[in-house]
């Protein structure tokens, strides 16, 4: 064969494997909620500064007859109604009212292109500001959302009265955990979830090829697999038989602006490092981190670490306790109480 016609067929199978693969790792087009292709719009939504739609939820008591207001930041792979449950004589005893908001790509809010940890905690701020909440309210996050917590404190701690973080996602990278712990708490991992992380971490444009494609195991929680649940968590999994109505909204929007973007985000290079915060509540109110320690999840051990380095933060511990304790019978209400009066 002539050396130049060579050339040029390795030249054009060369573009045509680059075009091939830059399809593989590319996600697809968001189906956004309320356009000509996307979701119908079902919920309750307020229109931020930027352009993007936030839905929301609210329970409990009514805002204007209630003492206490809290703002619930859902889980990973969950939505607005993921909130954990409260039993209606807490609800009435206390006045209680709860906000449950989708997350940027969750459910009914738009995706955000440019989304961070700190952009949740101003999602956050403007939502309590355009449904006229007063200037103080209470944070609770689960899992992922728990993780959001730390910006919610680094970024409007002005506006926090207190705050509770659950079963939290902790970022392995974050500088300031020593790195014996680090590597203990990744290494508790399942081996397909240590890659999912790193890949999220050090390779965030191909996390949608990495957990879309079929030849090797990605990550066992995008995947829904019950590997990484604990024992309390398979006897909890009945109490969550209500998620099948509204299952499939949570992803609806794409899987790569809701659970990918998650890892991108939680395992990425953050602006600050939570070790580095200081107790912005010196006087009155303070903050409560849950963490159950056969969490198979979430390894314990960052947690244990973060509430030495942190004293400040009221370190709760339960040892029979899996990732999905939150919505044991009674769970809920302790953790409500124990956020708006301490440990009584």
């Amino acid at each position: 064969m002539d050396l130049g016609i060579f050339k040029k067929i390795s030249a054009v199978l060369l573009v045509a494997v680059i075009a091939l693969a830059y399809q593989a790792i590319k996600p697809p087009p968001s189906k956004i909620c309320g356009s000509p292709n996307g979701p119908p719009v079902m919920s309750s939504r307020i229109k931020l500064k930027d352009g993007r739609h936030l839905a929301y939820t609210e329970s409990g008591i009514p805002k204007e007859k209630a003492k206490h207001k809290i703002i619930f930041i859902h889980g990973f792979d969950s939505c607005k109604y993921d909130m954990f449950p409260l039993s209606q004589e807490v609800v009435q005893e206390l006045g209680v009212y709860v906000l449950s908001f989708d997350r940027a790509g969750y459910g009914e809010s738009d995706p955000n292109p440019k989304q961070s940890e700190k952009s949740t905690a101003l999602d956050i701020e403007e939502l309590v500001d355009q449904l006229e909440l007063g200037s103080k309210f209470y944070v609770i996050g689960y899992s992922i959302g728990g993780e959001i917590i730390w910006a919610c404190l680094q970024h409007i701690p002005r506006r926090l009265m207190g705050a509770a973080i659950v079963a939290p996602f902790s970022n392995y990278w974050w500088p300031g955990l020593p790195a014996n712990s680090s590597r203990e708490a990744y290494d508790q991992q399942l081996l397909q979830d240590k890659w999912a992380v790193r890949v999220a971490h050090y390779a965030p444009w191909l996390v949608y090829w990495w957990n879309t494609q079929k030849w090797f195991p990605a990550s066992s929680v995008v995947g829904q697999q019950s590997d990484v649940l604990s024992s309390q968590d398979k006897e909890l999994l009945p109490k969550l038989e209500s998620r099948d109505r509204y299952l499939a909204q949570v992803r609806q929007q794409g899987e790569f602006e809701s659970v990918h973007r998650d890892l991108i985000v939680g395992f990425g290079n953050w602006e600050f490092n939570p070790l580095d915060l200081e107790n912005p509540f010196p006087n009155d109110g303070s903050v409560h981190l849950w963490q159950g320690a056969k969490d198979m999840i979430v390894p314990v051990t960052l947690a244990r670490c973060i509430s030495q380095k942190l004293p400040w933060v009221r370190y709760h511990e339960l040892p029979d306790a899996g990732h999905m304790f939150p919505f044991a019978v009674g769970m809920g209400d302790a953790i409500v109480k124990t956020l708006l009066f301490g440990d009584q």
